[in-house]
């Protein structure tokens, strides 16, 4: 009997943590954090359910709060290659990609609201990408990549080829990255998250789905 019980409990742990992936792809994270909550208090052993509530806190900004559990999946985790992925996370100094981003882009005279934007995108996307081993041969691709990813969200003007040279980088590598980002990170044009310009263009597109929202009532309306 008691056997059984475990396993119903482990079961409805599952299906909280399906549930809680179903919603952060939808972009409802409030949901996916409650979903992951409940799979952790059900199943506190499992690292999996510890690491996609980091992910999800991360996701809403809730940065201490993911760090700490990540903190939790690191205390269960085995993968010891995993854990040394992660550690950089909970280290004051910068890593050799961050330092490679804060240079290139203090020397191209990058405002310091942008390159911070890059290395919160950096921050978020290691632990959103999970479990995936990340290919880091040559830190500077991660470096021009993010850089990159900042600056056309900003509307800055700058091709692959001319900001891959200047961190010594191939165009292949660097867009590889670029659409990792992306694709990992849901990064959409003007993206909230990485935008610093006074004025966000999808604020309007905000106003316009409110006021035709508003427009299509009215006419319906007999």
């Amino acid at each position: 009997m008691a056997r059984k019980t475990g396993e119903d409990v482990k079961e409805r742990a599952a299906s909280y943590n399906v549930e809680g992936l179903e919603c952060y792809e939808k972009w409802e994270v409030e949901d996916a954090i409650r979903h992951f909550k409940q799979a952790v208090r059900l199943a506190p052993e499992d690292p999996e359910y510890h690491l996609n509530l980091a992910r999800a806190r991360a996701r809403f900004g809730q940065w201490e709060e993911a760090l700490t559990s990540l903190r939790d999946f690191l205390d269960l985790e085995p993968d010891t290659r995993l854990r040394q992925r992660f550690r950089p996370l909970f280290e004051m100094g910068m890593d050799p990609v961050e330092s490679a981003l804060t240079r290139v882009m203090t020397n191209q005279g990058i405002p310091l609201e942008e390159i911070s934007a890059a290395m919160q995108m950096w921050w978020e996307f290691r632990i959103a990408a999970g479990r995936r081993t990340l290919p880091m041969r040559k830190p500077e691709a991660w470096a021009a990549a993010l850089d990159y990813t900042v600056r056309k969200l900003n509307f800055r003007q700058v091709s692959q080829r001319d900001l891959g040279k200047q961190y010594n980088v191939g165009e292949t590598a660097l867009r590889s990255r670029y659409q990792d980002l992306v694709g990992t990170l849901d990064i959409m044009p003007c993206d909230y998250r990485f935008f610093r310009g006074e004025k966000n263009p999808l604020d309007m597109l905000v106003q316009a789905a409110i006021m035709l929202d508003q427009l299509e009532r009215q006419f319906k309306e007999t």
